[in-house]
């Protein structure tokens, strides 16, 4: 525990508050559109994940961020 936080949790927010710099800095948007930002979250937690979106709902930045800020190999699996 570091001042009262699980070190884990704090791990987990410090990717979170890094995916809203990824998305300004990497992909020039300023926030996020309905949903990525809680998808990415989940992600970003180690959570599975299913996404279903429209065309141009904004599905690649829901797994493109995570992937930039975690380590290892992403695998995304679209039709």
């Amino acid at each position: 525990m570091v001042n009262g936080v699980n070190v884990a949790q704090a791990e987990v927010l410090n990717l979170e508050s890094g995916a809203k710099q990824v998305l300004q800095e990497t992909f020039g948007y300023q926030q996020f559109r309905p949903g990525q930002e809680a998808i990415i979250d989940t992600a970003l937690s180690g959570r599975d994940c299913l996404v279903v979106m429209p065309t141009g709902g904004g599905k690649s930045l829901c797994y493109q961020i995570p992937a930039l800020l975690l380590d290892g190999l992403t695998s995304s699996f679209r039709p």
